[in-house]
């Protein structure tokens, strides 16, 4: 069995958040393979943890990997600052004898998105609506690259690491069964410090903000990096919760015009037509709806959503990242794509002096307090039942390939991706009894 059919049966989608299945990723011959290994987000310390504890397994991976893509190279990018990580991976090179190196980088924010980060490696600009194969590329999670090294030896992709942090009796990473339940998580995680809480799914600059009775209803996926608990009157919860015609008519009646949105956008500095400010300028003078038949709006196509915008660069505290998603939204509702084209993209010559540390990112967006937390434990733990959704991917759904009552064991198939469609097949997480099935397989422990 070829490394495709591997990947493709463990059902691995990328663990960086996209969740793009990995099988189709690596369907293709570059010149350079690049694990993202930077933690994109302030607070996250999964990849870290993976990288100090699986470094021999990493690179073993990424040796194959990159055969199998032909690359002339295989480049693990990642933060100067992570000594230990760093040190780790250095060790398990020397011991296999790898050709893999190690490319550093400052901490700044977004270091890990996966243009900026091509940029970082390689010189190369990746087209605006492009993706790295563009550029002769393919990235993958670092993470991910654990997950193909658990496959090539049979072992499906059923659990998953993540971090919690935050509010929290005791900041950790968590090795759990997929479906287990952020419930379940936060209690393995001292529980919270507060009662009035505010989660986090993922990191504080572009994670999925969620109330405390939202968050009770979520289950770990493939692409959960982690929760953040924070108090219900910090920042992100104003942010998030701000009402989508208060922060048009605020967009309309407050922005200065600074240009300090577009100045600091990380995909403007790679050379992207969007300007953030021209979007709120155009807003002022008519409607979501409107803007979107202004031909310039197509730029909003090219926002990343990094937060960049609205949670450090405004200094009148406006939403420009929010008013570009409404604008994406109603262009993907009239059927407008970004055109692409093969022009060269070449980086604006200031972008060295304004990349943004990752603590002031941190400090900014209401977190700082907790940038500096030492999260080098591990908990594992088997709940009591797992809900695991058939759909943890980008593409269609798996369908489910298994019926209440059945008796299933970890690792056995119980969502399978149909033929010839984008998806991933599912795996049971957990030794247990199938209770219900339906966009959600839900599986109670023997």
């Amino acid at each position: 069995m070829n490394l495709i059919d591997k990947i493709f049966n463990a059902g691995i989608a990328g663990c960086g958040g996209a969740g793009f299945p990995t099988h189709v990723k690596y369907k293709a011959q570059v010149e350079h393979f690049i694990i993202n290994a930077a933690e994109c987000e302030p607070l996250l310390r999964t990849d870290r943890y993976v990288m100090c504890n699986f470094a021999r397994e990493i690179i073993s991976a990424c040796e194959i990997i990159r055969d199998h893509l032909g690359a002339k190279d295989c480049i693990i990018a990642l933060k100067s600052a992570y000594k230990e990580e760093i040190a780790s991976l250095e060790v398990a090179i020397l011991s296999l004898g790898s050709k893999v190196r190690l490319h550093t980088m400052d901490s700044f924010y977004p270091a890990g998105d996966e243009q900026v980060i091509v940029h970082e490696v390689t010189g190369r600009v990746v087209p605006a609506a492009g993706i790295p194969l563009d550029v002769g590329c393919v990235v993958s999670n670092v993470a991910t690259v654990l997950a193909v090294n658990d496959a090539l030896n049979d072992k499906p992709f059923t659990h998953k690491f993540l971090t919690m942090t935050g509010e929290v009796g005791e900041p950790t990473v968590l090795h759990v069964p997929l479906g287990t339940s952020f419930s379940d998580c936060l209690e393995k995680a001292g529980g919270a410090n507060i009662d009035d809480c505010f989660v986090i799914c993922g990191g504080p600059m572009m994670g999925k903000p969620l109330t405390k009775e939202e968050a009770a209803k979520t289950v770990v996926t493939k692409t959960t990096s982690g929760y953040i608990i924070l108090p219900r009157e910090s920042r992100l919860p104003s942010v998030h919760t701000t009402p989508i015609q208060h922060t048009i008519n605020r967009a309309k009646s407050a922005c200065i015009q600074c240009t300090y949105c577009t100045q600091l956008c990380p995909r403007h500095m790679l050379g992207h037509p969007i300007e953030p400010h021209k979007i709120m300028r155009k807003l002022a003078c008519g409607s979501i709806e409107s803007l979107a038949q202004d031909p310039e709006a197509v730029n909003a196509l090219l926002c990343c959503e990094c937060g960049v915008c609205e949670l450090f660069a405004c200094p009148m505290q406006l939403l420009p990242r929010k008013v570009n998603t409404l604008v994406k939204a109603e262009l993907a509702k009239n059927g407008v794509r970004y055109p692409k084209s093969d022009k060269e993209y070449l980086p604006d010559q200031n972008r060295e002096y304004r990349k943004i540390p990752s603590k002031r990112a941190a400090n900014r967006a209401g977190t700082g307090k907790y940038y500096d937390y030492k999260i080098k434990t591990c908990k594992e733990f088997t709940p009591d039942t797992v809900c695991i959704p058939l759909k943890q991917h980008i593409g269609v759904p798996a369908e489910a390939v298994v019926k209440a009552g059945d008796k299933v064991s970890c690792g056995q198939l119980i969502g399978a991706c149909p033929e010839g469609k984008l998806g991933a097949n599912i795996h049971s997480s957990v030794d247990g009894i199938v209770k219900s099935v339906s966009d959600v397989v839900v599986i109670n422990i023997k």
